[in-house]
């Protein structure tokens, strides 16, 4: 019912109502009258976004069925050709101006600015009471992602992060194999990709730049600790900076466990393990690998869940694959997924694209993934702003399920910068912290690193941060230190 149209729905007419229950948020506001408060499929929504320059880009041009009343971005320059591609919305350098002047005409926010502002731009419009579609990685912080989710839920409004494979017929194909018991139980996993393709592993720039008279810096620092401008950091490289990004982890995950993660209904890991090439204290490594480990969970009806590991790999580094590739078939290179069963071996792609299995089966299998129209992904969001809350069919990556899956994903983040400890770090995830930090363990990472050559004789000169207490710094990872000025919502009790 939720597909009918306003122009079906008037072919049909009053006999074919006597047969059917129709949700009141698919009616047409002509039929129910305006004070109802509801809209119709074809009536338009009313979509703001922040961060528009890169792939907020391809994300407008998804979502231009609908009205595109205001943009901000806090680089004009960057921003310059999607302005100039909606002339008739209003143009902002800072969200918070945005929001006090355009938010109550807006029906929904499109969030696709640099990680370390996704969660705060989101939840200001969650509890305005607007509808939000938030870029990948949905927040950079597990703490930050669970309060979206709550507060999402709490507002009863229609949510969608942008790891826009979650609807496509790829990881449809992929699930139906999977909950069809088509490869077995599946105990080991492997997932890797060749990000990053930014910069990673350097040292903070030192010379000081003069901010350009089209960026606002200080919205883009935004919640984080303050520095000086820099052209290293903006825009696209900001995913290489621990405090503005999250690396390749935190950049591609989302887009390729995400299959994994809602396949084998994996939830949160009971323990996890990282290393990287060399730890900087600014930049995120060159390299890195995460292992998680899930404990076993309930059966599916065809597929049952004993323990798994998955282990993460990125930056040119690859696991051993004791597989033989069928004829005509290869690895994605931006990312791959290998699930290994106990009864076939199955190969996912970056986004959910391309799924096949490795004994070269095609299987037909029942159709147990709700089908997405057209498998768009902004298209489906949309869909769901229109509907009421009371009727509304989730979307693909709605944050209930998307908010966990980026939880699980940024504390391997956590465990990376923790890999100084040389442990295995054991995660509760219902309360989301660490256990198993000894009490006096410390921390530190390089800030720098030089070498150099002189006769033959090489001399290391590398600096190293002070040492931090481990369990202090542990708790940052998960729920971050705000700039004076900027405050998160408290989170509700949902």
């Amino acid at each position: 019912m939720t597909d009918i149209t306003r122009r079906e729905f008037l072919k049909r007419g009053s006999a074919a109502l006597a047969g059917m229950i129709i949700a009141p948020s698919i009616v047409p506001a002509s039929v129910l009258g305006k004070s109802h408060g509801h809209k119709s499929p074809s009536d338009k929504l009313n979509i703001m976004a922040v961060g528009i320059g890169g792939r907020g880009a391809a994300d407008l041009s998804a979502m231009e069925t609908e009205n595109i009343i205001a943009l901000c971005d806090c680089d004009w320059k960057y921003a310059a050709h999607i302005f100039e591609k909606y002339p008739k919305a209003a143009r902002y350098n800072d969200y918070r101006k945005m929001y006090d002047e355009q938010l109550k005409s807006a029906d929904a926010v499109l969030v696709a600015t640099a990680d370390h502002t996704h969660a705060i731009i989101a939840a200001d419009a969650i509890t305005a009471g607007k509808h939000v579609y938030v870029e990948k990685p949905m927040t950079l912080y597990a703490y930050e992602s669970r309060l979206l989710a709550k507060l999402a839920k709490k507002y009863k409004v229609a949510t969608q992060m942008g790891n826009q494979g979650a609807s496509s017929s790829g990881t449809r194909k992929a699930l139906n194999w999977l909950w069809n018991g088509e490869i077995g139980e599946v105990t080991r996993i492997d997932s890797f990709t060749n990000r990053p393709i930014w910069p990673q592993g350097m040292a903070a720039p030192k010379e000081k730049v003069a901010i350009p008279s089209t960026m606002n810096w200080d919205a883009f620092i935004g919640p984080a600790k303050y520095r000086d401008y820099n052209p290293a950091y903006t825009p696209w490289n900001f995913r290489g900076w621990w405090d503005f990004g999250s690396g390749a982890l935190g950049d591609m995950a989302n887009h390729i466990l995400q299959v994994a993660y809602r396949g084998l209904n994996l939830g949160a890991p009971s323990e996890v393990i990282g290393s990287s090439t060399m730890l900087m204290t600014d930049a995120c490594p060159s390299a890195q690998k995460i292992t998680y480990r899930f404990p076993a969970r309930p059966n599916m009806p065809k597929l049952a869940m004993p323990a798994c590991e998955l282990n993460w790999y990125d930056g040119g580094l690859r696991p051993n694959l004791p597989i033989d590739m069928p004829a005509g078939k290869k690895f994605d290179d931006n990312g791959v997924t290998v699930y290994y069963g106990t009864k076939d071996t199955l190969v996912v792609g970056t986004y959910g694209y391309d799924p096949f299995l490795v004994s070269g089966r095609d299987p037909k299998v029942p159709q147990l993934c709700r089908v997405v129209k057209d498998d768009n992904h902004q298209q489906d969001w949309i869909r769901a702003c229109k509907e009421s809350p009371e009727n509304r069919v989730m979307t693909e990556s709605d944050f209930s399920l998307s908010g966990p899956l980026n939880e699980m994903i940024v504390m391997g983040v956590a465990a990376v910068r923790l890999q100084d400890l040389n442990q295995w770090l054991k995660w509760d995830g219902e309360n989301m912290r660490f256990t198993n930090i000894p009490a006096n363990a410390k921390i530190r990472s390089v800030i720098e690193d030089k070498f150099h050559i002189h006769d033959g004789h090489p001399t290391f000169d590398r600096k190293y941060s002070d040492p931090v207490d481990a369990n202090e710094y542990a708790e940052r990872l998960i729920k971050p230190v705000y700039r004076e000025g900027w405050k998160l919502p408290d989170m509700p009790n949902v």
